[in-house]
Formats: C-alpha cells, structure tokens, sequence
C-alpha cells in the first residue's frame, strides 16, 4: 500500500515547516503541488520527482497525486498554510475511494491565521472567525452571513483573499458588513506575503480597512470590542489579567 502524505507548507519559509511535514517530505519519492509551492521547496528534498500544475487544477492534481501513490512507497501532494484549512485534504479525501490501495496521511502545518497573528502580536487570543472573501467556491450571498454573523457575536475575524483585481470592492464590501456590528475604531491589522520574501504589515482601523491596498497574498485581521494596541502590537485579551486582578481584590 502506498501512502499520500497531505502536506501543509505553512507560511512558505522553511522555518515555519513542521517537523512531521519536514519528515513525511524527506519520505516521499515524488511531490506533487501547484507550481508556486513546488517553487518555495526549491534546492530541498533532492530525493523526489516533482510534479507540479497550474491555479485552478486542484482536483486534477489530487488524482494524480492518489495515482502515483498506487505506484510508490511515498507521495507528497503539498499546499500552503494548513492541508486541511482551504487546502487539499478535503478533495484528496472526496477522491480517495477509488484508490483503496492508497493510504492518505493528513500532515497539519501553520496556517496564515496562525502566522500571520504572530507577526501582529496576539490578535487572536479570543475567539474567532476565519473568512474567506473568495467567491469562487462560496457565493458571496453566503460570505455575507457569515461576516454579519461574526460581526454581530463580536468575534475578532481573520480574512483570506481579500481582494483581487476581479474582487476589487470586496474587502471594501466586507467592512461595510462588519461596521454594522463593530465601531468603527476597531483595531484591525494586515500582513502580506508572510513569511516570505517582502514581508509587510501593519495596523488600521476597521474605518479606515477600505482603503486598505490589499491583494490574494494579504491576510486581514480585524478585533474585537476589546483589542487594542499596546507598544505598538495588536493584542485581543483573553482576560486573564482581569481575573487575576479581581483575585488579588479578594
């Protein structure tokens, strides 16, 4: 039996790989992703055959990657962030049935939520909602409940895709939404190309978030009523000091 290794690149620089994704890919015999991923794992794992598609062949390169798996010990089909957080986990599993001579092997990585918080500080350090602003797979009538959701519960949100030169408007869209429920002073934040090579950030306010020049490689990170910035970092309490404070009261 083979095994297909989902693998999550995390942010793109090696030192955000996880070690069980650094391991199942110094296993695998080919890798296979979409071009600019294969292309962040250049001069690495010289062992593997690569085998690399363009944007939008996701479910072609799923099945490729389940059919070199039944000719193979190891199969690395690879993604950034996170496998299974918008990435090929779902429809390498949906695809899997037709393939029972293939073990698929799920290997979790850091997603840009996760990466991008760290850069900022702690801006989700409560609870909170990931969004993607795409509506290629989601309609945006769909999009929209979801923000007006997150918005009314006072979640912090964390936004993917939020612009591109065919959703020019959207993030402008989405803070039209999220300004129903939150002031307009909310303290957002924005990272771009994380981990990367011109890596950026900063910090706004969900005011001024639509002017934001945004594009598919920015994540958003909008707070809650209580995030604020503190020595110039985006921090959401969890309200640990609080406790501690009425405590130290008693």
């Amino acid at each position: 039996m083979g095994t297909l290794f989902v693998v999550g690149l995390g942010p793109g620089d090696p030192a955000g790989l996880t070690a069980a994704a650094d391991a199942a890919l110094g296993r695998a015999e080919v890798i296979v992703g979409y071009d600019a991923y294969i292309g962040l794992l250049d001069g690495r794992y010289p062992q593997a055959e690569r085998v690399s598609t363009p944007m939008m062949r996701e479910v072609e390169r799923c099945r490729r990657a389940l059919e070199l798996a039944c000719d193979h010990d190891a199969v690395a089909l690879v993604c950034s962030g996170d496998a299974g957080v918008y990435g090929m986990a779902a429809p390498v599993l949906e695809l899997s049935d037709g393939f029972p001579a293939v073990e698929v092997e799920i290997v979790s990585g850091v997603t840009a939520a996760q990466s991008g918080s760290a850069v900022l500080g702690a801006p989700l350090a409560h609870d909170f909602a990931v969004i993607s602003l795409s509506d290629l797979l989601t309609p945006w009538g769909m999009i929209e409940r979801r923000l007006e959701a997150a918005a009314w519960a006072d979640m912090c949100i964390c936004l993917y895709n939020p612009r591109s030169r065919k959703r020019a408007d959207y993030l402008e869209r989405a803070a039209r939404i999220i300004g129903r429920h939150k002031a307009a002073g909310t303290v957002c934040g924005w990272v771009r190309n994380i981990g990367r090579d011109g890596e950026e950030h900063g910090l706004t306010t969900l005011g001024e978030l639509s002017g934001l020049e945004a594009d598919m490689f920015t994540t958003v990170f909008v707070g809650n009523a209580q995030t604020r910035v503190v020595a110039g970092r985006m921090v959401t309490p969890r309200g640990y000091r609080e406790l501690a404070d009425a405590a130290g009261k008693r």
